[in-house]
């Protein structure tokens, strides 16, 4: 591809607004190929809004009937078009345009078929379909040079609002771990706006995760959901107080009908939400949602009406001198694990967990800090006693969140199942190794910052579930049983090394 001729490369996507995400790698490859390149992009119209946000865009085309469609591609003279939909249509468009050159992406949609209804597996399956995308890239001697959307890639550009909001509501009512890579989607909003109030709903367990934040001018209304003797008056108790305070915008990365119901019956003006949102015909603006990315990423993006800077970390998280009990029962450990989940099929086995807190205390001489709800406990006491009660320190059950994120705080490294607590040492800064078995980390939900690693062996049938299951649909668990204790005592110890070498 050389030469001074300004190359126009065509990509076509028309639907759905999913897999239109998954074409930003293809786009910001060429661009960073070809600076000077021309990259147009044909959509279907109802999707040309959020294309119009990517930066690397030049020109959207709306698909507006095929001969129309083909005249405009025509009048263009593109030097390729890249074909990353393959149905009819595109084909059809493809046929009937005159272009240098069409390359078309790999679909397996044969392949697909058989697994979907017969269960027959194919390698071709194997491939996500960003890397077929990319691979498009390959016939026309681009380097594949981004692996993932970022947030950045699909600003709503065309959605920004006409005036700052001055009253913001946030609601995430979801588990613990959600909150908690929340926590720098709440930063971001404070450092956009400054002197605006916000008030987070969430529930009264994880109020805690919000305030540590230490930001200035945040209020909370506590959604007692969970507990409430009727979950509708609890709902209509909340849709009052929110009615009553007047919020100029709503953001909300819970992607329940709830959520955006609360939020549309208070009346607040401006609903923002993910687009596979189960209430998203309730809400205002719909942003584009993206496996791909992290969740932290994945909730940064909710700002794209708002502000085109959507990077952040995480809030430094204040240390509560009220959790002296668990400090003081931390103090000196190295390690920490948290065995439990409500799933069990995100538990590696027990034997396991209590094999590695052995290692893990002949190698670095001190005890192990075990951590887990008031749900865990059995499971936990059952691990504690197979590793023998002289090596761990077990506080399942017995912290307050303050007392959990105190006792996580000080330690030099923090081995989780898919799971809160993980998320919280991530956010503490404690290097973090996430154990991932029906899960993956895919799902945006793997532990977040260059000095975390996930364990995990790869099997064509993970993930088998977005947050896990009672029980394996297989049958066989490899997913856990084949991570063995040499893995993850490795990775751990790799850990400590890396809290050592701070400064």
């Amino acid at each position: 591809m050389n030469g001074t001729h300004k190359k126009k490369i065509l990509v076509i996507r028309m639907s759905s607004l999913g897999d239109i995400i998954l074409t930003s790698p293809v786009v910001k490859s060429i661009r960073k190929a070809l600076p000077e390149a021309e990259i147009d992009f044909l959509v279907k119209p109802q999707f040309a809004g959020a294309v119009r946000g990517n930066p690397y865009i030049d020109k959207v085309i709306p698909f507006s009937g095929l001969f129309a469609t083909v005249n405009a591609i025509n009048a263009a003279e593109y030097d390729y078009i890249l074909d990353l939909h393959d149905v009819l249509r595109s084909r059809l468009v493809c046929a009937f345009s005159k272009a240098g050159k069409i390359i078309r992406y790999k679909k397996s949609s044969l392949a697909r078929n058989f697994f979907v209804k017969m269960r027959i597996p194919s390698p071709s399956l194997e491939k996500h379909t960003v890397e077929k995308y990319l691979d498009t890239l390959k016939e026309i001697d681009i380097p594949a040079s981004d692996c993932g959307p970022e947030p950045e890639d699909w600003n709503y550009a065309s959605a920004e609002l006409a005036q700052a909001p001055e009253n913001i509501l946030l609601l995430q009512t979801a588990f613990l771990g959600d909150c908690v890579l929340t926590l720098p989607l709440l930063k971001k909003i404070r450092e956009t706006f400054p002197r605006a109030r916000i008030t987070v709903v969430t529930r009264p367990e994880t109020v805690q995760i919000f305030s540590s934040a230490g930001l200035e001018n945040v209020d909370f209304i506590e959604d007692r959901k969970k507990t409430a003797k009727s979950k509708l008056a609890e709902t209509k108790r909340i849709i009052s107080e929110i009615a009553a305070r007047k919020y100029d915008a709503a953001i909300i990365p819970h992607r329940s009908i709830r959520s955006a119901f609360i939020a549309w019956k208070a009346g607040v003006p401006v609903r923002i939400g993910f687009s596979n949102s189960a209430g998203r015909f309730l809400l205002t603006h719909k942003i584009p949602f993206s496996w791909l990315m992290h969740d932290v990423e994945r909730n940064l993006s909710l700002l794209s009406p708002l502000t085109r800077n959507l990077r952040t970390g995480f809030p430094g998280l204040k240390p509560d001198a009220t959790a002296s009990s668990a400090i003081s029962a931390a103090r000196g450990l190295i390690c920490g694990i948290n065995p439990g989940s409500a799933w069990p099929t995100k538990r590696w086995p027990a034997e396991n967990w209590a094999a590695l807190i052995r290692r893990l205390s002949a190698e670095t001489g001190s005890k192990v800090l075990i951590t887990g709800g008031p749900g865990e406990k059995e499971w936990n006491r059952n691990i504690e006693k197979a590793a023998g009660t002289e090596n761990c320190v077990n506080l399942t059950g017995e912290t307050t969140m303050p007392e959990l994120m105190e006792a996580i705080r000080g330690l030099k490294v923090f081995i989780s199942n898919d799971s809160g607590p993980m998320h919280i040492a991530c956010a503490l800064g404690v290097p973090t190794v996430g154990i991932f078995g029906p899960t993956t980390k895919e799902l945006g939900f793997f532990p977040y910052g260059r000095n975390n690693s996930v364990v995990q062996v790869p099997l064509s049938c993970r993930p088998c579930a977005l947050h896990g299951s009672k029980k394996c649909p297989r049958g066989h668990f490899l997913c856990m049983k084949l991570i063995t204790v040499d893995m993850v005592f490795n990775a751990a110890i790799e850990k400590t090394k890396i809290s050592d070498s701070k400064p």
